[in-house]
């Protein structure tokens, strides 16, 4: 017998080599029917994988993501098999479960193409065989069996993995009439896969690398019942409405260029203005918590990030050196802005009074992203950080680390940034060669962060290996108006930096000391944050943060001269205002600017350029009424104030 624990902590004894699906069925029949995985130990297996020793579990449904996991993943593996009958000789790259849903990247052969168009007759073979409720059966198996099995097939892709694999134990796993290397977990059979969708086609190089074989990716999402894809291709339609790229473009916000680069983006005059309303807002902020600015190069010696650890960990990822004329100097695009803030505290002694010191700056940093991995401005090579690095006794951390949360909370509902959860980052126990430092100092610098955590009544997740290298951090993960999940601010707490630049504070006791460093970016990226916050908001920004707030619309070109006075006395008020002076219908023109998402709307004719007045409408909403043109302007900035308070 072995001994199970549960998540509520009870025990109970069941027969050694029982399934996690047996547990379900022991506990009801109604959760043997939803299970998808289990939790042994930690690690999430199949539900007819044997358990041979005392365990904790959990077991997984849908409601979980470690279930949907094991669904997704399990639905690539079928979306292979009907590929393999529809295409004999095909070959695999990886297939993956990702966020929502999964993707295989296939290499048809030479001379077939895959396209959008045989989308659904691929579905259709998924379709036919999940009906067919195989199982799928894992298999241990040595590394010569693994490699002897896709040598005969061919494919020289799953060959490639399996010479990089280093583990004791590779497994296959079967369903149907399909083989594949994987480590798992699936689900217990294809029956479950009752709704399938397949999305679209891309392409992507094998394995990342730009001078391999670009493959076939073919991105599929699935669910136990037909009201549920439904629902997400309803959902999905209301995300492709709000994608950042689209409304960019409409709002006429950023835009890119070929001859400028891939994913360096080129902030268009509203965007940029967009943009510095939400720099000056943090700096505002900044100002009030005792930052000060610093500004620092684009570049910098290579040895800068030799000494900081930057170049070891990221400079396969960075843009390659720039030579100098002279002999054995190289410069680097900066990676990152914490080593030329280390050089500014280095530039002068400071005591213990002086502490903490705190400098903020508006940072371009540059890294080298794959072309295939790029997303409008959500992955970029060349992006600004709304960084800043502080200084600190080891006795003023805490209060300085709840200091930077509380920045974070006001920027969240300044935003409308509702929902959302911290996630403490901690290194991983089982791979310490990713980091750097002392264990103790990673010890302290730990504690440090869910000490603050608790003491602001912050709830949190702990994730294990998703610190920095140099130390652990807290993340915000915010979700936006759709539920997507995205990573806004992070604060890290960082002992090592403050060693490897040898930087020094005078104690009360004469001595020298080490000071702690804090990184933290409230933002993230500016750029990443935009593409959020447009998104969130489907371009309808604040009124506080719209690049045109109000546009004046008249009725006809004879009423131009009176919209020009009212034009003028609004932007005298500071308030953002356009005319359309085009020769078109009203209608037309209301149309343009609903599109255009501007807050709102001022129609000028005959009666209100007799009386001095406005009609009002608010975009999306209608009407609003007449106003006198000051009436107008009160209004305004009272809704204004509003969101300022």
């Amino acid at each position: 017998m072995i001994k199970i624990t549960f998540p509520d902590g009870h025990t109970q004894a069941f027969p050694e080599g029982i399934t996690g699906l047996e547990i379900a069925r022991s506990i009801h029949p109604g959760l043997a029917k939803k299970a998808l995985a289990i939790t042994v130990n930690g690690e999430v297996w199949d539900l007819t994988r044997p358990i041979h020793e005392d365990a904790v579990i959990r077991i997984h449904t849908w409601d979980d993501e470690e279930g949907k996991h094991a669904f997704w993943h399990s639905s690539a593996h079928l979306m292979a098999e009907a590929l393999e009958a529809l295409y004999p000789g095909i070959k695999f790259g990886i297939g993956p479960a990702i966020d929502n849903g999964f993707y295989y990247d296939v290499d048809p052969g030479d001379g077939v193409v895959i396209t959008e168009a045989d989308l659904p007759r691929i579905e259709q073979k998924m379709k036919e065989l999940a009906r067919q409720k195989n199982q799928y059966r894992r298999k241990v198996v040595s590394k010569k069996e693994a490699l002897e099995f896709f040598q005969s097939k061919g494919d020289e892709y799953k060959v490639e993995l399996i010479n990089d694999l280093t583990d004791q134990e590779i497994t296959f796993y079967n369903q149907g009439n399909f083989t594949d290397l994987c480590r798992g977990p699936h689900l217990p059979g294809t029956e479950p896969i009752k709704a399938i969708k397949l999305l679209n086609v891309a392409g992507a190089y094998w394995r990342g690398d730009e001078n391999r074989k670009q493959l076939t990716r073919i991105y599929g999402i699935t669910f136990p019942k037909q009201s549920m894809l439904e629902e997400y291709l309803v959902w999905l339609e209301e995300a492709k409405k709000r994608d950042h790229r689209r409304i960019g473009r409409e709002l006429e916000l950023f835009t890119f260029s070929q001859r400028v680069g891939q994913g360096l983006p080129l902030w268009l005059p509203k965007g940029a203005q967009l943009r510095e309303r939400l720099e000056n807002y943090l700096k505002k902020i900044q100002k009030d918590f005792g930052y000060e600015p610093v500004i620092t190069p684009h570049i910098g010696q290579k040895a800068l990030y030799v000494t900081s650890g930057h170049y070891e960990k990221y400079g396969q990822d960075s843009f390659q050196p720039i030579k100098t004329p002279v002999k054995g100097e190289e410069f680097l695009l900066k990676p990152m802005n914490c080593p030329h803030h280390c050089e500014i505290y280095r530039s002068k002694p400071h005591t213990y009074k002086e502490l903490p010191v705190r400098y903020a700056e508006f940072g371009t940093v540059y890294r080298y992203e794959q072309s295939g991995e790029l997303h409008g401005l959500t992955r970029v090579r060349g992006f600004t950080q709304d960084d800043a690095h502080i200084f600190c006794r080891p006795d003023q951390l805490k209060d300085e680390f709840m200091k930077v949360i509380d920045i974070v909370f006001l920027i969240f509902n300044k935003l409308h940034f509702e929902h959302f959860t911290a996630q403490i980052s901690l290194r991983d126990p089982e791979d310490r060669e990713k980091y750097i430092g002392s264990d103790e100092n990673w010890d302290k610098a730990e504690k440090a962060i869910i000490e603050a955590c608790e003491e602001k009544g912050l709830k949190t997740t702990t994730v294990l290996g998703e610190a920095a290298f140099y130390g652990p951090k807290l993340d915000f993960m915010v979700k936006d108006a759709l539920s997507r999940e995205w990573q806004l601010g992070t604060i890290q707490v960082d002992y090592n930096l403050p060693e490897r630049f040898d930087l020094e504070y005078i104690g009360a006791d004469d001595k020298r000391h080490r000071p702690v460093m804090i990184h933290r970016a409230p933002f993230g990226s500016m750029e990443r944050f935009v593409a959020v916050l447009i998104e969130h908001t489907a371009g309808k920004f604040p009124l506080w943060l719209a690049p045109d707030q109000v546009i004046i619309l008249p009725i006809s070109e004879k009423y131009n001269d009176y919209a020009k006075k009212v034009l003028n006395f609004l932007n005298n008020s500071d308030i953002r205002t356009l005319i359309d002076e085009r020769n078109e219908k009203i209608g037309k023109k209301i149309r343009d600017s609903e599109l255009k998402k501007i807050p709102y709307l001022l129609i000028v004719g005959e009666k209100e350029e007799t009386s001095e007045s406005v009609s009002v409408r608010r975009q999306g909403k209608g009407n609003v009424g007449s106003m006198k043109t000051e009436e107008f302007v009160r209004f305004l900035k009272e809704k204004i104030e509003k969101e300022n308070e």
